[in-house]
């Protein structure tokens, strides 16, 4: 039985969805890694840092420590959970989240119109969240229990940002697939799950929103708080059930539903699912090993 609260990695979370994630978890209790690369504002286009999401996890009931982790770089994510490990001796919760998302993604042009730069959402996501789950895995495994959580959205099914960020989005889809194949071969009680956020309150969207009102009309009334993943991270790693999700892409809003989990408003958060039909790919059973 465990004597200390659940340990979390949140990667990405100086700011956006990898913030309210963390504030999230916290507000359970958890001890929660916070990484990014912000650590004084300014640095980045958007406002945050890795220290004031750590803060913030810490006034909401947990205990946020913030690392700078420059998750293209392995080495920097491999000394990070070697530091988890030294000072907790354990990683419950892993959230891949980090990405490199540029301003220029979301311009109007055809993907060769736009900076090379906007593929390295590829790297800073599908790989960075390969090599975190790589090392924390074999941890994970030895306790025997865990979570690793891929933060995902609809766009890994239909076109959204084109084409580097669509690879992103169903490249993290299908990694949570295959690492839980590769989990239950070993008979592990550890689940990779990937989980499809709907159009969140960040700063980039809600900045978006406020400079271009009728572009994004549609959204009025539609938005996910960025702390709703957090809550549906922390119901699926207590869920006796947990193996049953293990390889599957979660709609993060029918997951919320399915646990009572209310957002803004007190309301249930929309589903994309049940707005569009459009739902995650249901990957076959077959495999070559």
């Amino acid at each position: 039985m465990m004597t200390q609260p659940p340990v979390a990695i949140v990667t990405g979370s100086s700011r956006g969805a990898g913030r309210g994630i963390a504030t999230a978890l916290g507000s359970h209790g958890a001890i929660v890694y916070v990484t990014g690369r912000s650590q004084k504002e300014g640095q980045a286009s958007m406002p945050g840092t890795i220290h004031a999401t750590a803060a913030e996890v810490t006034a909401a009931g947990g205990q946020g420590i913030a690392v700078a982790c420059d998750s293209s770089k392995d080495e920097e994510v491999a000394a990070l959970v070697e530091r988890v490990i030294a000072e907790q001796g354990r990683v419950d919760i892993l959230i891949n989240n980090a990405c490199a998302i540029y301003d220029e993604l979301s311009m109007p042009g055809n993907f060769w119109e736009k900076p090379l730069k906007i593929g390295d959402m590829i790297n800073v996501g599908v790989r960075s969240g390969f090599v975190a789950s790589w090392h924390v895995a074999p941890h994970m495994v030895k306790q025997d229990r865990g979570l690793i959580l891929f933060t995902s959205s609809p766009g890994a099914m239909h076109y959204c940002f084109g084409p580097a960020y669509g690879a992103h989005k169903a490249g993290m889809d299908k990694m949570a697939f295959d690492m839980g194949v590769d989990f239950a071969d070993a008979g592990s009680k550890v689940a990779a799950v990937s989980i499809w956020m709907g159009a969140l309150t960040s700063e980039r969207l809600l900045e978006m929103m406020a400079a271009e009102p009728e572009k994004f009309k549609h959204l009025e009334g539609q938005l996910e708080s960025t702390g709703l993943t957090g809550h549906v991270a922390w119901a699926l790693y207590n869920d006796p059930k947990l193996l049953d999700y293990n390889g599957k892409t979660l709609v993060g809003a029918d997951m919320a539903k399915h646990y009572g989990i209310t957002d803004l408003g007190g309301q249930f958060a929309p589903s994309f699912r049940e707005a569009t039909g459009i739902a995650p790919v249901e990957y076959g059973a077959y495999k070559v090993k």
